[in-house]
């Protein structure tokens, strides 16, 4: 039975409504932890006990299901905000559109700070379909959707855990996605509830994890990856994004956020780097005119970083398929 989508967002308009029904049990980030690290504690030295500890632990767990229409689903996560996620999520999605034939999508996962509009140059709230889903707005050829879609620029979202939870359901679920060669996700900044609900839900193919070389972005980006380890998702590679700037006049070189830190990161974890991202005002000015730089500069040295970057993505992950 289809859910019907519009339901989480009446809260927008009508306050915090007690309407909402909530279908889904989504255990919190000290529930899964929990079962993840410390389940088999309790039942040392006895096997089969193990076993069955083991199987009763899957079984509490959500059931991962595929979103209808989707082949591939890729999602691009950071430790920390601020490291340039979304410009790379953006970026990777037109960079893949660009150097296959394949049909992409776009999710804006970040429910409390929506950044898919803008980038995408993308507005309007979507249309629903005779099944009583959301169909993509649809820019560069990329089915995009989002929060922003659904609320407005200035207006905040200010909701419990519960009610973000049953909207990325929504914004999975009751979106008419397909057909979809690439699902590429855009997740908030952490290691929270959404990551984890994310992961428990969907068989999500992969994980690009971006970070810049400073220690402080390094040291979350190291949890973020241990956390998909966890989950077992594979991890396709980083991203090191703003990895150096170029004075566009005398043509000197300044590591302003550290030199090299991520491929340090991807010694110590094991972890394929899939490029370096310069640290260039054109890249922010296309991003925040809603004309990114693979389309609307696909001849840069920037844009062509974009598209290596999801080469090597695509590479990676048929790969792991293997």
């Amino acid at each position: 039975m289809v859910l019907r989508c519009l339901s989480t967002f009446q809260a927008i308009s009508g306050g915090f409504s007690e309407m909402i029904a909530f279908k889904y049990h989504l255990p919190t980030t000290h529930e899964v932890h929990r079962n993840l690290s410390h389940g088999s504690q309790r039942w040392k030295g006895n096997t089969g006990t193990n076993t069955r500890q083991q199987e009763m632990m899957k079984r509490s767990l959500p059931q991962k299901q595929p979103i209808d229409g989707v082949e591939n689903i890729i999602v691009v996560a950071s430790g920390k905000g601020g490291v340039g996620k979304s410009t790379t999520a953006v970026n990777l999605a037109l960079g893949i559109a660009s150097c296959t034939d394949s049909k992409v999508g776009l999710l804006d996962a970040d429910v409390f700070g929506p950044s898919l509009p803008r980038m995408m140059n993308l507005s309007g709230k979507p249309n629903i379909d005779s099944d009583g889903r959301m169909v993509p707005l649809v820019n560069f050829g990329i089915k995009c959707m989002s929060m922003g879609f659904l609320v407005e620029e200035q207006s905040p979202v200010v909701w419990r855990g519960l009610m973000v939870m049953k909207a990325i359901q929504d914004l999975i679920r009751n979106v008419s996605w397909g057909p979809l060669d690439y699902l590429i996700v855009d997740m908030p900044p952490g290691t929270g509830d959404t990551q984890l609900s994310m992961s428990q839900n969907v068989p999500i193919n992969g994980a690009v994890i971006v970070t810049t070389p400073q220690d402080i972005a390094l040291s979350d980006a190291r949890k973020g990856a241990e956390m998909f380890r966890k989950v077992d998702v594979p991890i396709l590679g980083l991203v090191q994004n703003m990895s150096v700037y170029q004075c566009p006049k005398c043509g000197h070189k300044q590591h302003i956020f550290g030199e090299d830190g991520a491929k340090r990161l991807s010694k110590e974890m094991d972890i394929q780097i899939l490029g370096d991202i310069p640290l260039n005002i054109d890249i922010r000015e296309t991003s925040d005119n809603g004309k990114p730089i693979v389309i609307s500069r696909p001849g840069s040295p920037e844009a062509k970083a974009y598209t290596e970057v999801a080469e090597k993505c695509l590479h990676q992950l048929k790969h792991t398929k293997r």
